[in-house]
């Protein structure tokens, strides 16, 4: 007979091990999920998304250390170190790889062909190479889109509403990420209809970043838009403080930009896509094939504007542009 203490207990034990019931078909199993980054570890820890991400694999289940191993690699900023750290991933036979940025993702892509891959952020995916279209991607690689033409648009937009009277405007790209050369067409496209220029400032190193700004001086350019990028959001607090102290009013896709001192930022919770791809990672350890799960696209993008640099750089900020912001950082 079953006692209501051992019923209890029997029950309660059910529900301790329902998250693991996805991987009942191979007791023991540790997967080795390997992690590829172009920025550093402590940069990414300190953003928020490396724990979102392993938020994101506990909901599904996975608990490092008793299902899973991760096997992160991070280039600290070093585009030419990818390949090596990608192929690096692959000896170790990996399960399963989490790429995060166009770089980084383009790299592992070049190391394997057969091992799934899990993007947490990719502008264009389908224009990037990774997917023959976003509802099926059909090769190794899925994942989180972050929005593409109609955000770069809106970067734009929100500059001149910010500041109606500038005339150039300086666009800081990433020359080793390849996402950045359609992108900033894109820019140059949304200026070019309001009659605005555009100097384009391709950088790769923190020193290029500082000459960046010089010259965004000497052509006497009236604001600055960052574009997405790994190697760019680890150096944030750099561009956030270079724009300031050249006086350009400046917006960028992620709000860390202006947690750093940025005037504003608009774009998606980039820290939520790293929690969303647990999704993926739980599907296709599963069985499922990354070819045929859809890239995920944003649904909710937020402005974030920061007053007291606005007040730093003189720029008064309307009530409009007010009212459309989610957060106002005082």
């Amino acid at each position: 007979m079953i006692t209501r203490r051992k019923l209890i207990v029997s029950l309660g034990a059910g529900v301790l091990a329902a998250p693991f019931a996805s991987f009942a078909q191979q007791p023991g199993k540790v997967w080795r999920i390997g992690y590829l980054d172009l920025s550093s570890r402590q940069l990414m820890v300190d953003a928020g998304r490396i724990p979102a991400l392993m938020q994101g694999l506990r909901e599904r289940g996975l608990v490092e250390g008793r299902n899973f191993l991760l096997e992160a690699r991070y280039a600290d900023g070093n585009a030419d170190r990818l390949n090596v750290l990608a192929a690096d991933l692959v000896r170790q036979k990996v399960d399963l790889i989490v790429s995060t940025g166009t770089v980084a993702s383009h790299a592992a892509q070049r190391a394997t062909a057969t091992i799934p891959i899990v993007v947490t952020v990719a502008t264009d995916p389908v224009g990037d190479g990774f997917a023959a279209s976003l509802a099926q991607p059909g090769g190794n690689i899925t994942g989180m889109s972050s929005g593409g033409e109609d955000t770069i648009q809106k970067l734009v937009e929100l500059l001149l509403v910010a500041d109606p009277k500038l005339k150039r405007i300086a666009v800081i790209t990433n020359l080793a990420n390849s996402a950045h050369a359609p992108q900033l067409l894109q820019v140059q496209t949304a200026a070019r209809k309001t009659g605005k220029q555009v100097l384009p400032t391709g950088v790769r190193t923190p020193i290029e970043i500082e000459r960046g700004f010089a010259a965004m001086a000497r052509e006497r350019t009236d604001a600055v838009i960052i574009l997405a990028d790994s190697f760019l959001f680890s150096q944030r607090t750099q561009i956030a403080g270079l724009a300031l102290k050249h006086r350009l009013p400046s917006i960028y896709p992620q709000q860390q930009y202006a947690e750093a001192g940025g005037l504003m930022t608009y774009g998606t919770d980039l820290t939520d896509n790293f929690r969303r791809v647990g999704i993926f990672v739980d599907k296709i350890l599963k069985g499922a094939k990354p070819g045929d799960i859809p890239f995920e696209q944003p649904t909710r993008y937020y402005l974030v504007i920061n007053r007291k640099t606005a007040n730093a750089l003189g720029v008064k900020l309307s009530g409009e542009l007010l009212a459309r912001a989610d957060k106002v950082i005082e």
